[in-house]
């Protein structure tokens, strides 16, 4: 399907702002897959001197790092018609177009055009701070907040063994200052971007869309730094959302490695991230430089389901996988900590001996958003060394019939958000909280479900509202909230001697833009 230029005459065709008018058919989906919106009929790309493609993809509408979840319409929608913005306001992607409005929201009086069924939910939440509008601040845009805790903080991966069964992770860490090492890049190579574009069912040469505009943007963390020896720190398995990897997780990763936590973010090779890979031997007959290394990436990337195939069945089969590997995830720690030797097949001039004895056996816990919150169900059920776990937005579909047989016995707490959630998954998650009160739910007024990966912070006000990557809810404040009412339960649960219990109202709900409970109305579901 071909583009046709549209060119505001305000505007040059060359230079900061391109306009694209964009024919009803898949390149809407396009644009609408990767940030969770609906088609709209106009849209203006920064383009920066360059020309964009004008065959971009074919896409059918997939979910973005989470999940488009069997028997659940999702309906989204676009906002009113728009002026083609000019100046300051042209630097990012501004919509054009109409959509079917849902209602009216109650926090601001506007239309809602929030994702999802209709009925699923009730009307929008009441924001008490709003969200401030309109900086021009290239650095707001484009920054990955830094951790607020008394820790500077290091990260380094970590891959084992020359094939698909070892680990993968980024460990995020308390380390010592270092002001000489540069910050580590948010999407270290080119074929996660490639993988996006599978995943989103987009040709690869988008690839180049994502990658000319974050292909910059860098996490707050230091690469390989110096370990911060001295005390014994809990350990924190993280697991990425459908689509996602390790490394888009970096704000929550980064906020509770500065709060005193060893966080392993693992890398999951079930076929749910947009991309991932192992090392292995380049064969004898291929040439190769006496200066390269002798080992290539063997990469593997987000498997579709096939025609016919039940997605639940295929689901639970990966959140399986995704579970053995936060439980070798953790064993690879354990062993780390004991001081025995491990092979990183990755090149890295990070001290793994720095980990011995470091990590407190006695206050271990696992953490996810989406596909991964039901990972943490799952690695709970399997694995009592987890003494709690956090489930960010869970998709619960993935979760086996036998789990909620058997229960979890650890305390768990579901952090939800106000636009994504749904009677039948919210019922999932009481199913497995009732009349234990360890077990809580809160929800974020005016989160979406993108307010936990990083993107919400990386992406401009204008493209990140339009594209649902942001809520109702200043992204920082969001993400403050969410990892406060963490440290809250892990220092309750894991029995830390922190100060965490400064923010023990926000695991029963009760403070600005959080509620107990969820905002969905269960009446109609609980009768059926």
């Amino acid at each position: 399907m071909q583009t046709r230029p549209y060119v505001h005459p305000a505007l040059p065709y060359r230079g900061t702002t391109q306009h694209l008018q964009l024919p009803r058919g898949p390149l809407w989906h396009t644009v609408g897959g990767f940030f969770g919106m609906a088609p709209c009929q106009k849209l203006v790309f920064q383009a920066r001197g360059r020309y964009l493609p004008g065959r971009l993809s074919h896409l059918r509408t997939k979910a973005k790092f989470g999940p488009s979840p069997s028997g659940r319409a999702r309906q989204s929608l676009c906002p009113p018609q728009r002026r083609p913005p000019v100046g300051a306001a042209a630097s990012c992607l501004a919509p054009q177009g109409r959509g079917r409005p849902k209602g009216l929201s109650r926090s601001s009086g506007q239309r809602d055009w929030s994702e999802g069924q209709l009925g699923h939910r009730t009307p929008g939440l009441m924001v008490k701070a709003p969200m401030k509008m309109g900086s021009n601040s290239t650095e707001k845009f484009y920054r990955i907040p830094e951790g607020k805790g008394p820790h500077s903080v290091g990260c380094t991966d970590l891959m084992t063994e020359n094939a698909a069964e070892g680990s993968f992770l980024r460990l995020y860490y308390p380390s010592c200052i270092a002001t000489d090492n540069e910050e580590a890049p948010w999407i270290p190579d080119k074929e996660y971007y490639q993988g996006l574009c599978d995943f989103l069912n987009m040709y690869r040469i988008v690839e180049k869309f994502f990658h000319f505009y974050v292909g910059s943007v860098t996490c707050p963390a230091k690469p390989n730094a110096a370990f911060k020896p001295g005390e014994k720190y809990p350990l924190l398995i993280f697991s990425h959302g459908l689509g996602a990897f390790r490394t888009i997780y970096s704000a929550i990763c980064i906020e509770m490695a500065s709060q005193g936590f060893i966080v392993a973010a693992v890398e999951h090779r079930d076929e749910s991230a947009s991309a991932t890979y192992y090392c292995k031997k380049k064969s004898i007959c291929e040439p190769q430089e006496e200066s390269t290394s002798n080992m290539e990436k063997e990469w593997i990337y987000y498997r579709k389901l096939k025609t016919g195939e039940e997605e639940r069945f295929l689901r639970h089969k990966q959140v399986q996988q995704r579970a053995q590997e936060c439980i070798k995830a953790l064993n690879l720690i354990l062993k780390i900590n004991s001081g025995e030797e491990v092979t990183n097949v990755l090149e890295s001039n990070f001290d793994w001996n720095s980990l011995k004895d470091s990590v407190d056996t006695s206050r271990i816990a696992v953490m996810g958003h989406s596909f991964g919150g039901a990972t943490v169900i799952e690695s709970l059920s399997k694995e009592i060394r987890f003494r709690c776990g956090i489930a960010l937005d869970a998709w619960m579909l993935p979760v086996g019939d036998d789990t909620y047989q058997n229960s979890v016995q650890q305390p768990l707490l579901f952090i939800n958000s106000e636009k994504f959630q749904w009677a039948e998954n919210i019922l999932k998650m009481k199913r497995l909280s009732s009349n234990d009160t360890n077990k809580k739910m809160i929800t974020i007024k005016g989160s979406v479900h993108q307010s936990f990966p990083d993107f919400t912070f990386v992406i401009g006000e204008l493209i990140g509202r339009f594209f649902k990557l942001k809520g109702e809810i200043d992204p920082n404040e969001a993400i403050d909230i969410s990892n406060h009412a963490s440290l809250a339960f892990l220092q309750k649960h894991l029995s830390l001697k922190k100060d965490f219990n400064k923010w023990d109202s926000l695991v029963d709900g009760i403070g600005p833009n959080v509620i107990p409970g969820t905002n969905i109305d269960l009446s109609q579901a609980e009768s059926e």
